[in-house]
């Protein structure tokens, strides 16, 4: 198994549990173990950037004021469910029919919900949609901050609906977040599928069930950090070996069965590339012997973008943050949506980059707070393209979202900063709002597309780049297959045909839980 990360931990774990089986699973990062900044959920944001990120970079482009958009991804045991905001959202149950809809065939919200609910430790328990007594805890907020509870109460004075569960189906309304967090603690995949690695509760806090009686890890899982995989092994077709790197030597090991790539987004089309899985036109450029040419390696890179942000001064304080640092959702339709593809979240503090708090005078600091709004039905799709053959990491690829690349995705965030604006002038919120910072004011047509590509970011959901399908442009098969090849197959977010309308943690879990059943093994 090539990657630790969210889907790698829960592949590994479930293949371990058979007792025939032997798995090694290779993460570039360290274990995590003791880090504050991961199990505090509050201190999140203070991981991109750090060694635990990769650092990669969003190349610049002319959609977004020719800015270049850092997109953190975890480089430590547990990938990005160790790193980021903890959201647990499926989005809407189309959002998987449409992936059936583009040659995944058996892909669908029926046949992957019995893997959502396998998944999930619901804190409401049990029913049609939701799952209880699996690896993940999944509740809301017990204590939402004001912020986050006046997001789901001015949302109401506006007519939407409020939400007792966003995962219930209809996600159409306000709620408090779903969130991986138990008994104040981050609980990510290494804690939840891989309990003997998780961090162990800092002195004077309550301990989380799953460490204080962690089981031993089963002696037919291996879990090597700190080794970066560098390229795959063939004979013929056959993928049958790894070259990673073991403090700092390469090193192969050969695998029995199959060699399964859960590198992610980015990761993934990296590897196969450097693995002559590809473009071959691509390949002849990097001096790469083709081994499969599957031209829809790297194409198909998908995002939602977010506007950063729009920030409210407050009349008081903001006082000490809760949960994640936001709390509460709201999803709706923009014009002419048949299902929720406009979302929005609250920031307990400003949310801008440094240029834009800057020009704001956010920079001197002050109880701000945000409600940035997002498009989780972005039509624009992008490519990573390789060039550089040397070991994984930023500044081997050029990245292109195409963030904004269709005008539909600017008119409707414009649309959505209206909405926002409205939220903050309902009763609930005029008792926290002394005044709007960024922007100050309500904006012309004109200057609302303006200031959303200068202020565009990214909710950091890449996926697509190894596409599920039956189409030319596919790279795997619906059983996970990388076309062309035997013995080899990927797992992760750059499988996903279709991006969901909604944080692709959730559903990188499902697709690792039903990869799982997909591998049989002799």
């Amino acid at each position: 198994m090539v990657g630790g990360g969210t889907a790698g931990c829960v592949l590994a774990a479930r293949l371990a549990a058979r007792p025939d089986v032997s798995v090694l699973l290779i993460e570039a990062g360290p274990d995590g173990r003791g880090i504050a900044q991961i199990v505090d959920p509050a201190l999140w944001t203070k991981l991109p950037g750090t060694s635990l990120d990769w650092g990669y970079s969003y190349a610049a482009s002319p959609h977004v004021a020719d800015r270049s958009l850092a997109i953190p991804r975890g480089r430590v045991l547990g990938g990005c469910s160790a790193t980021n905001a903890m959201h647990w959202y499926r989005g809407h149950p189309d959002d998987y029919d449409a992936w059936e809809r583009a040659g995944a065939t058996g892909w669908n919200h029926q046949a992957l919900l019995p893997y959502f609910r396998r998944a999930e430790d619901w804190a409401g328990g049990a029913s049609g949609q939701r799952g209880a007594g699996g690896p993940m805890r999944i509740g809301p907020s017990r204590d939402p901050h004001p912020v986050a509870a006046a997001l789901v109460a001015g949302a109401t004075e506006l007519g939407f609906p409020a939400l007792d569960d966003p995962n219930g189906g209809d996600n159409y309304g306000a709620a408090l977040a779903n969130l991986n967090i138990s008994e104040g603690r981050r609980f990510s995949v290494v804690d939840a599928y891989l309990p003997s690695w998780a961090p162990p509760p800092a002195p004077g806090q309550v301990p989380v069930g799953a460490w204080t009686h962690a089981p031993a890890p089963p002696g037919n899982l291996t879990v090597l950090t700190g080794s970066v995989a560098v390229r795959l092994g063939f004979s013929g077709a056959r993928c049958d070996s790894v070259f990673h790197t073991v403090r700092g030597t390469l090193r192969q090991s050969r695998a029995a069965r199959e060699v399964i790539v859960a590198l992610g987004a980015i990761g993934t089309p990296q590897l196969l590339i450097r693995s002559g899985i590809g473009d071959p036109a691509d390949l002849a450029r990097l001096g790469v012997p083709v081994t499969a040419a599957l031209p829809g390696v790297g194409r198909n890179l998908q995002d939602h973008p977010m506007l950063r942000g729009m920030n409210f001064r407050v009349k008081g304080r903001l006082g000490l943050v809760r949960d994640n640092g936001g709390g509460a959702v709201l999803n709706w339709c923009g014009s002419g949506a048949a299902r929720p593809d406009l979302h929005a979240v609250v920031v307990q503090g400003q949310h801008a980059d440094q240029a834009a708090a800057a020009r704001y005078g956010l920079a001197g600091g002050g109880d701000v707070f945000a409600i940035s709004p997002g498009l989780m039905g972005s039509r624009s799709t992008g490519y990573l393209r390789v060039h550089s053959l040397d070991a994984a990491g930023p500044g081997g690829a050029e990245i292109q979202p195409n963030l904004l690349a269709e005008p539909s995705d600017v008119a409707a965030l414009a649309e959505a900063m209206d909405v926002i604006m409205d939220l903050a002038g309902t009763n609930a919120y005029r008792t926290l709002i002394a005044g709007p910072v960024m922007p100050p004011s309500r904006l012309s047509r004109a200057d609302k597309e303006r200031f959303v590509r200068a202020h565009c970011g990214t909710f950091f959901h890449p996926c697509g780049t190894a596409a599920m399908g039956t189409g030319p442009g596919a790279v795997v098969d619906p059983s996970l297959r990388v076309l062309g090849t035997d013995g080899l197959r990927v797992a992760d977010a750059s499988v996903i045909p279709v991006i969901p309308s909604c944080n692709t943690q959730a559903p990188v879990v499902a697709i690792a839980e039903r990869a799982a059943d997909l591998i049989t093994l002799p």
